[in-house]
């Protein structure tokens, strides 16, 4: 995951350094829009939180999830981004801990998107086996289990820098990013080799539930039709978060063609890889849901709703997310 917070940095590459003004501007862009994205998406979880309802579907379950893997990776990636700028240098154990949640979460996110393209590919192809394959518990087991997949994919990176590093390295002050830390070859060949093996994952699931959806929406009511939308956002997200693997390979490629705008590039690179897909997110599971809609549109904007208003939203029938 060559990102500009995560395994390089956009305030930094070699010698070169953003100007104060440019690096003011990209601070503000960057802030504004982990603002923005953070404050739907705690509007989100408060709604969860609030109605049975949702706590009760796996659907919203695998999705709120979504929405504070999100909300952990975006802030901890603006945090790192931010240092990168301010302090250039930190600690080698405190960045560890940022470096390594924030590659948990990174790596949470399309596991996270490939489950819910396995649940949608179920309520729609088999559903009526869908409430007995999807259920509250399972779910939760399987969230337990992306964490650990992603833990498989990082940890033995840090027993081998704990083995392999002199014990001043972590006494001293580096530059918070993958490449700086995780600087052995092991580790640069294994990165490589677990993202093909997770790009190959992912898209041959993806390819595989969506197709069969699309073929079962053609067939189906006008109902299931209305999930074709979804489905093409749904794989504009995952694309989106499928160039973390890609990443280095296009930074290289655009840097060998514009040298002169290497820094411009990272940070470009940094807002499409890493804030982007955090801003779909909300908008395709949250503000196109009916039944979220509904229910978290006076949360948005602050209203409190009267006790009885509440009851009789909660008698409406509920709709899928699609």
């Amino acid at each position: 995951m060559n990102f500009s917070s995560v395994n390089d940095t956009s305030a930094v590459v070699g010698n070169q350094r953003h100007g104060f003004n440019t690096a003011v501007i990209n601070n503000v862009i960057v802030t504004a829009l982990c603002i923005s994205i953070n404050y739907i998406n705690c509007t989100l979880v408060h709604t969860f939180r609030k109605h049975q309802i949702f706590s009760s579907n796996p659907r919203y379950v695998l999705f709120i999830h979504l929405v504070i893997n999100d909300m952990m990776q975006l802030i901890l990636s603006t945090l790192l981004h931010i240092i990168s700028y301010a302090l250039h240098t930190v600690s080698v154990p405190f960045c560890l801990i940022l470096l390594i949640i924030t590659i948990f979460t990174t790596l949470n996110t399309p596991l996270n998107l490939a489950c819910m393209a396995v649940e949608c590919y179920i309520a729609i192809c088999i559903p009526l086996r869908h409430g007995q394959i999807c259920t509250v518990k399972k779910t939760y087991v399987l969230i337990g289990l992306i964490w650990v997949a992603s833990a498989l994919s990082i940890l033995p990176d840090l027993f081998v820098l704990l083995a392999t590093e002199p014990l001043r390295f972590f006494h001293s002050k580096v530059v918070c990013a993958r490449d700086y830390v995780f600087r052995s070859n092991y580790s640069l060949k294994k990165r490589d080799a677990s993202h093909i093996v997770c790009l190959v994952l992912v898209w041959l699931t993806l390819l595989y539930t969506y197709f069969r959806i699309l073929f079962a929406a053609k067939e189906a009511t006008a109902g299931t039709k209305k999930a074709r939308n979804t489905i093409l956002l749904h794989g504009f997200q995952l694309l989106l978060c499928m160039l973390t693997y890609v990443t280095p390979m296009l930074e290289q490629g655009l840097v060998y063609l514009l040298p002169k705008q290497q820094l411009a590039i990272r940070f470009s690179c940094y807002v499409i890889v890493q804030i982007m897909p955090r801003f779909v997110s909300p908008i395709v599971y949250g503000l196109r849901d009916q039944t979220f809609r509904r229910y978290m549109r006076r949360y948005m904007l602050c209203k409190v709703s009267h006790p009885e208003n509440m009851h009789m939203l909660s008698l409406r029938p509920a709709a899928k997310l699609q």
